[in-house]
């Protein structure tokens, strides 16, 4: 009886110690699946824009483009509504800029001075006066224009429109309207919290 004793008690050491990994297998695993489910829903839930007009990856629609140049549309700023902005984010700005434009590239939108409550832009809201009931601010784009000036490229290769939303820490810029993109671009990116973009295409 007592060889047996001797004997039992490394196998129910045995038998403990692979209870023991066995639960701190399945906490490892649980936390695992914790972060993995972390990581998606983070990643579902990052700051994002989208347009019933303009899609990522496509050509640009009649409706918005230039209305003169050579160029025949309806001249109208692009549907944009946008989620999931950083915590803190106090304002919106918009910028539409073409970067294949020779020199510096050219802007054909930018907006500051957005509340923090709207989350979308109707389609026209450049023109319509949608804009200055919101209180915001367009920048002189460089047909020459104060406000939104649609694609319209040189003949040949198309070129990207990037439309850019961004979150910013400041309730509003120290800009006036009608001053040129490019000062609007350097405030702006002085105030940012996060951004959001899709980028278009255009060629004739």
């Amino acid at each position: 009886m007592r060889n047996r004793r001797v004997t039992a008690a490394p196998a129910l050491t045995a038998i403990a110690r692979a209870s023991v990994m066995a639960v701190k297998a399945a906490r490892v695993g649980v936390a695992l699946l914790l972060i993995c489910a972390g990581a998606r829903v983070q990643a579902a839930e990052h700051f994002a824009v989208s347009s019933a007009n303009w899609h990522d990856g496509a050509q640009v629609a009649s409706a918005q483009i230039f209305n003169e140049s050579g160029c025949e549309g309806r001249n109208h700023s692009p549907q944009l509504s946008w989620r999931n902005a950083p915590a803190g984010t106090r304002s919106f700005a918009v910028t539409v800029f073409d970067p294949d434009a020779p020199g510096r590239g050219w802007w054909h939108w930018a907006v500051a001075n957005i509340p923090a409550r709207v989350a979308s832009l109707p389609e026209n809201a450049s023109a319509s006066g949608a804009l200055k009931k919101l209180g915001a601010i367009e920048a002189r784009n460089d047909f020459g224009g104060d406000g939104y000036g649609g694609p319209c490229p040189p003949p040949g290769k198309p070129h990207r429109y990037v439309v850019t939303v961004y979150a910013l820490r400041v309730d509003r810029l120290a800009l006036a309207p009608g001053r040129p993109g490019t000062m609007f671009e350097h405030e702006i990116e002085g105030a940012a919290l996060g951004s959001a973009t899709i980028t278009v295409t255009y060629g004739r």
